[in-house]
């Protein structure tokens, strides 16, 4: 296929940019159109804090009728490069038809812009900060994603490989069913940590009473993330923006946070209700009456996403997420969930993983990041 790549430039761009997903998978029952205006927002420099750290350009590709046949990001982020010394370019944001001209046209034009910033290494996919979704789907096609996942088709992996990318880091997710009765030995274990190292869960009934404890929460993020995987401390800014895109669909019976003896924060956990099915009900938009869905989906649930954990850096391997997972099981006991999905973790993410190791549980989804020296 003869194919040209050109720059996003315009917001018209930015808008095809985003929606080209959902053209490419409209008839694929797996897939779970993002909400556009709030993929347009992250990828907007005024509206998104990253930017305070990173920058990027974004790239579209053509068939020769004029028609768009893929997509890619080009990320710099700054700070993540002087924390490690690195000079990497993040790929983020591909999509692409199952041609070799259109994937290889994207990547060379990714890997060039990577040059002239100076960066010898490619990486992705990956977003702006570790919440953007990372990595190409290589296992569970089959199965929903989560709505901070992203569905791809199998046919990604080997255009990469065949552009000389190999394998960074993989991602996995698990679906864990909720047994009748949660066994007891989850409540047993967190009454221990609780009384052996003075840590009891903030009290708070609602979103408002969560706000005290949002700058400790992420002094907590900040600690426990540091050495992972394209982490960068994220700044007030970036927490600001973090607190709008969560904090709005809440629910308090799925937040943990776990204070020490001076009510200062050693550790938390968020859930949510899956959004996958009202957003795909939604199609990319809130309006008129994609809101609707999302709003049913938030009130009425078997089952819940596990998005975050995260435990301060001192209190690590100490029991702390037993008491998380304890907060977690009243929620789920109340509410009668039957399933829990984790979000994309690490591979070898083994303390969050011991939490469901009494518990039947699948892992059904791998999402890989890949690596290139250029």
């Amino acid at each position: 296929m003869k194919v040209s790549v050109k720059e996003v430039t315009t917001k018209k761009e930015l808008k095809a940019f985003v929606h080209f997903p959902n053209v490419l998978y409209k008839d694929n029952e797996y897939y779970v159109p993002q909400i556009e205006s709030m993929d347009r927002d992250t990828l907007t420099p005024s509206k998104n804090h990253a930017f305070e750290v990173c920058e990027g350009k974004y790239w579209l590709a053509y068939d020769e009728q004029g028609a768009i046949v893929g997509r890619v990001a080009g990320i710099v982020n700054r700070k993540y490069n002087e924390k490690t010394g690195e000079k990497i370019c993040r790929f983020g944001w591909i999509d692409f038809v199952d041609d070799r001209d259109v994937s290889k046209a994207l990547m060379d034009t990714v890997e060039q812009y990577a040059r002239e910033k100076g960066m010898d290494t490619m990486s992705g996919p990956m977003g702006f900060l570790e919440f953007d979704a990372a990595g190409v789907l290589v296992d569970g096609y089959d199965k929903l994603p989560t709505a901070y996942g992203k569905y791809n088709a199998p046919y990604y992996e080997q255009h990469l490989v065949d552009l000389g990318y190999v394998k960074d880091v993989d991602y996995v997710e698990y679906l864990i069913k909720v047994p009748d009765v949660i066994p007891e030995r989850y409540a047993r274990m967190a009454e221990l940590v609780s009384i052996k190292n003075s840590l009891h869960q903030a009290p708070f009934h609602n979103r408002a009473g969560l706000e005290p404890y949002l700058d400790g929460v992420f002094r907590c993020l900040n600690s426990a993330y540091d050495k992972l995987h394209g982490f960068s401390e994220l700044s007030p800014g970036q927490c600001d923006d973090l607190k709008k895109q969560f904090l709005a669909n809440i629910n308090v019976d799925y937040v943990s946070i776990v204070v020490d003896a001076d009510e200062q924060v050693v550790g938390f956990g968020v859930a949510l209700p899956s959004l996958s099915k009202a957003m795909q009900k939604a199609k990319g938009s809130l309006f008129p009456f994609g809101w609707l869905h999302m709003l049913k989906a938030l009130r009425q649930n078997d089952t819940i996403d596990l998005l975050l954990i995260a435990i301060d850096e001192k209190y690590k391997n100490k029991g702390v997420n037993a008491m998380i997972f304890d907060k977690f099981a009243q929620g789920i006991t109340k509410n009668g969930i039957k399933y829990i999905e984790s979000t994309r973790e690490l591979e070898d993410n083994t303390s969050v993983q011991n939490l469901w190791r009494y518990l039947d549980h699948d892992l059904t989804k791998r999402a890989r990041t890949y690596i290139k020296r250029i």
